[in-house]
């Protein structure tokens, strides 16, 4: 691996990473084209559906594409999906050289383009900077692997460990509420529990950057959602999932479906809803990404159910909480990897994986 290698394959990360939360089921790939040291053509996949990010670059590379080294963030497919398979596109613009970051997991490809490709006589060299491309590929990686979500708990707290604090509707200021709504954005479906639903009656849209909604999804154990309340009357219901009990009120249930939410039966389990049933139907339709913005209780349930991948503890200044701790039910102790701490005025963000 070259320092150029290196080089072209940052600049295709960069770009696949511009259709964060927007190309689910499938993942996020940038492609570089380089002929010589010149790059000329480069593309990203934008939206399932849309060409793939190895078929946008070759377009606008032309001729340009024969005898050039190609750089992809993903294996190319070799499957006929929504689109031909890039293998052959490939092969047919006489690309000489092929660079990839990582193994395609999806079983339709999963080393069938690496092979075909070296059987037609372009050289391949996987694995530059994979462990860069797993990390942005992570929801599709565990979606594919696992069969559920990448998710991701997010809790803002006080200094005392706490979820409220007296008088006080956000704990954390502008910046930290921002970069929230940053991670809506990027993230395919935003979780909450009836408790948030029932306090803050909260809309779950992107508004404090420009972006793009999540799906909303509702841990509702007994269908206690008001259908007043704003993710039923949302101007697209049907983009909001309410996961109760299969044995909740038939009344309740039958209105909410009658507003045009997406109800969903699980059946119960740890005191409330089998959130790996809830996952795993979440990733049989396609979601690759989960933020969780639910409160103690429910965040307590994905830790203890190993359902949790990684934490983000926003913590504000402002000692003397309220309500129970964070991780509420959690007793052992779990060390975090790859730690992150980012200040956001005057706010502090932990993060790590589980």
């Amino acid at each position: 691996m070259s320092d150029e290698d290196t080089r072209f394959m940052r600049r295709a990360l960069r770009l696949a990473t511009r259709a964060a939360g927007r190309t689910s089921p499938n993942p996020m790939v940038g492609t570089v084209i380089v002929r010589g040291t010149e790059i000329v053509g480069e593309g990203y996949h934008r939206a399932a559906g849309e060409p793939h990010a190895e078929v946008s670059a070759l377009t606008k590379a032309g001729d340009a594409a024969r005898g050039a080294t190609l750089y992809t963030t993903l294996e190319p497919c070799a499957h006929h999906g929504r689109t031909p398979p890039c293998v052959d596109a490939i092969l047919a613009a006489g690309v000489r050289r092929v660079v990839a970051a990582m193994r395609d997991p999806d079983p339709r490809t999963d080393g069938k383009g690496f092979r075909q490709l070296k059987a037609a006589g372009v050289e391949v060299e996987p694995g530059v900077l994979e462990a860069e491309a797993l990390r942005l590929n992570e929801g599709f990686v565990s979606r594919v692997r696992r069969g559920r979500p990448f998710v991701v708990v997010k809790l803002a707290t006080t200094l005392d460990g706490r979820v409220t604090a007296p008088g006080r509707r956000y704990l954390v200021g502008k910046r930290a509420l921002r970069e929230v709504h940053r991670l809506r954005d990027r993230s395919d479906a935003v979780l909450v529990g009836i408790g948030t639903v029932l306090a803050d009656d909260p809309a779950l849209t992107v508004r404090e950057v420009t972006g793009r909604d999540p799906l909303r999804v509702i841990v509702d154990t007994e269908a206690r959602t008001p259908p007043t309340a704003k993710v039923v009357r949302a101007k697209d219901p049907q983009h909001t999932v309410l996961f109760v009990a299969r044995d909740a009120d038939a009344r309740r249930t039958n209105k909410l479906r009658e507003a045009g939410v997406l109800l969903t039966t699980l059946p119960r389990a740890d005191g409330g809803l089998d959130l790996g049933a809830a996952m795993r139907w979440l990733g049989e339709h396609g979601v690759n990404t989960v933020l969780s913005e639910a409160g103690p209780r429910v965040a307590g349930a994905l830790v203890r159910g190993g359902l949790a991948d990684r934490l983000m503890i926003i913590t504000a200044p402002i000692a003397g909480g309220d309500g129970p701790p964070a991780l509420a039910g959690v007793t052992g102790t779990a060390e975090l990897k790859n730690l992150r701490v980012r200040r956001f005025g005057e706010d502090v963000a932990v993060e790590g994986d589980l």
